[in-house]
């Protein structure tokens, strides 16, 4: 480990140490995309789950939090989250509590996830429910998922009347039927309506009008459901259907490792050239994340794929000199977490590398295209915005203060700048709370002893 002091959430700036890492193996935290949506399944089982290897972070926290207020029972140690469901049988969900006709206020941070999730199951129940977050989630649409519960006879409106959050929900919603649903800004209002689906009489046929944008997340959704014993079906991209009147299966499940989270140690052995191996990570992960090793490939890094893990290097050509990166060409609309990540990467290889199909990144945790590109150029790098994602000509970055506009992903990605070039700072460091809580230690981890 470093001798550098751990900064968290209370210091104001993060100065990345300059320094030779080593050769290592990391352990990166459960999936946050598994870990909201398996909460969720459980919550919604009749009877009592266990999962292990769940994210604990700021967003994580919130979706548990909200399905506590919604009925659920949930008790966390270290290695496992015990999850009691808020439907026992076919009984109907508990009453709301609080003097009716005053909302039920649930606070869902910026957590995207739990404000578009949460609006759904809190459908089910009976009451009102009012979701709120941050300055920044208030900034985030959710009208299209308003809409299509609207269209299924559920009073689900827009509090300030512009599509975003604050939102106010009506339940219970019982019966279920057909919608139809644009998801060019957001693949969660399907993840959203097909969770609740099963719990319908008549279940849930979606049309899908537009998009869909980040599918593998659906793909993820998809998984959850069947390994709690749902049956779904699906036309492509354009059709789903989850018959009614089936059962969440209580039981045992355990959340793979995060592979977005993966991405930030992979991006470290590309840019320093020294192998870094995450562990228990199977090319077969059904994040779609995961396809983010194809691109370092594709831009001239070493992989290694074995049992314990999957290693990102690049090969020495002699002199102590490693394979220089390249640059690509890429559609990164099903790994859009990773953009930042490769942004970076992308920074120190030679040639314009151009990322395509990822406008959506506007409306995330900060505009995510636009803090790249300031932040690079601070960089001295050539970064700019596109119609639909960024092009950034490599070069040689040189230090800068980082400002991370209270995005985790920006914070860690440029991060790993500060490894090979000196005085990179980051400001806010503690933002990663959000996603991944130990990440500067575990990041720290990965200098020479």
């Amino acid at each position: 480990m470093s001798n550098l002091t751990i900064h968290h959430h209370s210091n104001p700036v993060y100065p990345v140490k300059t320094a030779k890492i080593r050769p290592s193996t990391i352990s990166v935290p459960g999936s946050k995309s598994y870990s909201h949506r398996i909460a969720i399944a459980a919550s919604l089982a009749s009877g009592t789950s266990e999962i292990h290897n769940m994210l604990k972070s700021e967003d994580t926290t919130h979706t548990l939090s909200a399905l506590e207020q919604l009925g659920a029972q949930i008790q966390q140690n270290n290695q496992k989250t015990t999850i009691t469901g808020m439907f026992q049988s076919d009984a109907a969900p508990p009453p709301a509590t609080g003097s009716e006709p005053e909302p039920i206020p649930i606070y869902t941070g910026n957590s995207g996830t739990t404000m578009r999730l949460i609006t759904a199951v809190a459908a089910l129940c009976p009451g009102t429910y009012h979701l709120y977050g941050t300055e920044r989630m208030h900034e985030r649409p959710i009208g299209e998922l308003l809409d299509a519960l609207g269209q299924l006879s559920v009073k689900a409106v827009s509090v300030n009347n512009n599509n975003c959050p604050p939102v106010e929900i009506t339940g219970p919603l019982s019966t279920g039927g057909i919608v139809d649903l644009d998801c060019s800004v957001s693949s969660q209002y399907l993840s959203a309506l097909l969770l609740i689906a099963p719990h319908l009489k008549t279940g849930l046929e979606i049309n899908i009008t537009k998009g869909l944008v980040s599918k593998p997340y659906v793909e993820m959704t998809i998984d959850v459901l069947n390994r709690f014993g749902i049956e779904a079906h699906r036309k492509g991209n354009s059709y789903f259907r989850v018959p009614g009147r089936q059962n969440y299966t209580p039981g045992t499940y355990i959340v793979e490792p995060d592979c977005s989270q993966a991405g930030y140690f992979w991006a470290a052995g590309a840019i320093t050239g020294t192998p870094v191996t995450v562990s228990d990570i199977s090319k077969h992960s059904r994040q779609g994340d995961i396809n983010f090793i194809r691109v370092l490939k594709d831009m001239g890094c070493k992989i290694e794929e074995t049992d314990n893990g999957i290693t990102v290097s690049r090969e020495d050509i002699g002199d102590g000199a490693k394979k220089p990166l390249t640059a690509v060409t890429v559609d990164m609309q099903d790994m859009p977490d990773l953009v930042p990540t490769l942004a970076v990467v992308a920074a120190f290889a030679r040639g314009k590398t151009v990322i395509k199909n990822v406008a959506h990144l506007a409306a995330k945790e900060s505009d995510r295209l636009a803090a790249v590109v300031t932040e690079l150029t601070k960089m001295g790098i050539s970064a700019k915005r596109t119609k639909d994602g960024l092009a950034i000509t490599g070069g040689t970055p040189k230090g800068a203060v980082i400002e991370t506009y209270n995005d985790h992903r920006i914070a860690m990605s440029f991060a790993l700048t500060g490894l090979v070039v000196p005085d990179v700072t980051i400001a806010n460091p503690g933002c990663v709370e959000k996603s991944f809580p130990a990440f500067w230690d575990v990041f720290e981890g990965l200098y020479q002893t």
